[in-house]
């Protein structure tokens, strides 16, 4: 996506972000309030400052001094009440709008389908949910409450310094001009290089998150050293990109410094020649000087202010790609249609990750799979044989050709309604933090523990579970890992049993178990699931061989399809797949 947006494009993104406010909207109107009562009695602190030299101290009326001194007290009281009332609700809207975005996000994300995903980095998709968000929350408390305070301020205070001394105050159209232009070109420029930065934080949190993950792969190939210097690398590529966008912002302060500085000498230099000439007063001079303080004061709150919106700006494009990613995958409208059985059609489907003709994954497959019949799949790697049953969830959508379960196109189908009747074991398997009880109950949230036990025996997963000394309360940790990986397919077969779906797909979900509980796993499917339509991707042929029909994929085409002897008999690829294990086995 361009990083160049016409204004009609910008303010359609600011709207979509605006709408996450949402119920925190009380707060964020009452923080800018809040904001003009502060600014309101700080305004005129000065002014009766210049009250109490001018005529108390001047005629020595103590009584008004102590008055209009109680008065000033008392202003600055509900000043410091208005401050802290807007710092509570900065703090309650910013908060509940970076909720209200996170929830979005992670939201769209879930509706993504995995031509989606394939488009965002798991690294970057984090990145956004949590760096890119933090800084969009810190530019929103920045704008309901330094960016009211800051420019009310301004105006209030270049008022009242006119008030006081018109001619002074041009000392005031020679600062301004200065720092906004300075702003301006500061902005343009570092913008691209904000982008690039949060581009880097991509990369390193894309190390991190691979070491984390095959950190037990790392230390058996003693790798440790080889994984620091990659991170450092990142790290150091991250460090040089925020050293390049943060050196224009660096002239921010000096800048203001500068300006903040020649303003006081000039106003001293030509107010103290007023005051001598009898042009200005004592009080009038402090209370002009206040004011100049409040307005420069002002002008480096917006120049901070300013530095964190164009940061938040590339951060703010980065959520805006993913709320506006374009689903691959639409639900259908029809909410009543349900899957009326297992059976499954390819009608010369053809399939390509890049949606295009000429770079097809699976071409012009033509399969009719019985409702009930349990079928094998096997072939080479890259064959494509996860690709193909990927299609029947819709976890991808065909190319070209027609796919259908139940005997409809699974694109009229709501994705709830098909998805709950396809159950999938995946070659990744995966688990995630709770109990084993808690995991399993992904396939059925009200299964009792009796049918628990039943898919977990069918599974060949029971003994193992009960052995554990909290059998099935163990805490599995973070992604399972106090299981081993053939403990963890089984879980993740009974998990799929428990769903008793209409199709159930194992993709090569047994090769890390030993032949002997693979055959088991096998019987058991074949006498609980005798009506549900079985899918078996495998790469060794006993776990294919019993099944009622085999698919041999060769490059994406299907070169044959049959029973274990027919395909002996007339398929040169299975034939060497199986005499080539056979050897192995001898």
């Amino acid at each position: 996506m361009s990083s160049r947006q016409s204004p009609k494009k910008g303010s359609g993104d600011l709207r979509k972000l605006l709408s996450c406010v949402g119920e925190y909207k009380r707060a964020a109107i009452l923080t800018p309030l809040c904001m003009v009562g502060e600014v309101s009695m700080e305004i005129l602190i000065p002014f009766l400052m210049s009250k109490i030299i001018d005529i108390g101290i001047a005629n020595g009326d103590l009584p008004y001094v102590a008055k209009i001194g109680l008065l000033m007290v008392l202003m600055a009281l509900t000043s410091l009440c208005f401050g802290a009332g807007s710092g509570h609700f900065a703090a309650v809207a910013s908060s509940g709008f970076a909720k209200n975005i996170r929830k979005k996000l992670f939201d769209k994300i879930q509706d993504f389908s995995f031509a989606n995903v394939d488009r965002f980095s798991t690294a970057s998709l984090v990145t956004r949910l949590t760096t890119d968000v933090t800084n969009t929350q810190n530019a929103f408390a920045n704008v309901i409450r330094s960016m009211v305070r800051a420019p009310l301020m301004l105006i209030c205070a270049i008022f009242m310094a006119v008030s006081i001394n018109a001619e002074l105050s041009l000392i005031f159209l020679v600062a301004v001009p200065v720092l906004a232009c300075a702003l301006a070109a500061i902005a343009v420029k570092a913008y691209p290089r904000f982008q690039q930065m949060l581009d880097r934080y991509d990369s390193m949190n894309a190390s991190v998150q691979e070491n984390l993950v095959g950190i037990r792969v790392v230390k058996a190939f003693v790798r440790s050293s080889h994984e620091s210097e990659k991170f450092r690398q990142a790290a150091t590529k991250l460090q040089q990109a925020q050293k390049k966008a943060e050196r224009l912002l660096i002239v921010n302060m000096p800048l203001m410094n500068f300006v903040v500085y020649a303003c006081m000498i000039a106003v001293s230099w030509f107010g103290g020649k007023q005051m001598i000439a009898g042009n200005m007063l004592t009080g009038q001079f402090f209370s002009f000087l206040s004011y100049l303080m409040q307005t420069l004061g002002s002008l480096m709150m917006i120049s901070m202010s300013f530095v964190g919106l164009v940061m938040a700006r590339a951060s703010v494009h980065r959520i805006i790609e993913v709320m506006d990613e374009k689903l691959d995958i639409t639900d259908s409208a029809n909410t009543e249609l349900q899957v009326a059985d297992g059976s499954v059609d390819f009608e010369h489907v053809s399939f390509s990750y890049a949606k295009k003709g000429d770079n097809l994954t699976l071409e012009d497959v033509d399969l009719h799979i019985r409702s009930g019949e349990t079928i094998g799949i096997i072939g080479g790697t890259g064959s494509a044989k996860t690709t193909l049953v990927q299609l029947i969830p819709r976890l991808y959508d065909v190319y070209s050709g027609s796919l259908k379960v139940g005997g409809r196109d699974v694109r009229e189908y709501p994705l709830d309604n098909l998805r709950n009747e396809v159950a999938m074991v995946l070659q990744k398997n995966v688990l995630f933090s709770g109990t084993i009880k808690d995991n399993l109950r992904w396939g059925d949230a009200n299964a009792t523990d009796e049918q628990i036990e039943e898919a977990c025996r069918a599974a060949q997963a029971h003994d193992f579970v009960t052995s554990f000394p909290d059998g099935y309360d163990t805490d599995l940790g973070q992604g399972g890992v106090n299981v081993s990986g053939g403990q963890k397919q089984r879980l993740c077969i009974a998990r799929a049993l428990l769903k008793k779906p209409k199709i159930i797909i194992l993709d090569d979900s047994t090769s890390a178990v030993d032949t002997a509980t693979d055959s088991k796993i096998r019987q058991a499917l074949r006498e609980k699931l005798a009506d549900t339509t079985t899918i078996i991707i495998a790469q060794r042929v006993a776990s294919v061989q019993d099944a009622d029909r085999i698919i041999v994929l060769n490059d994406g085409r299907v070169d044959a399809v049959g029973t274990h002897e027919e395909l002996l008999a007339s398929n040169e690829i299975y034939r060497e797949v199986y005499e080539s294990q056979q050897k192995g086995v001898a």
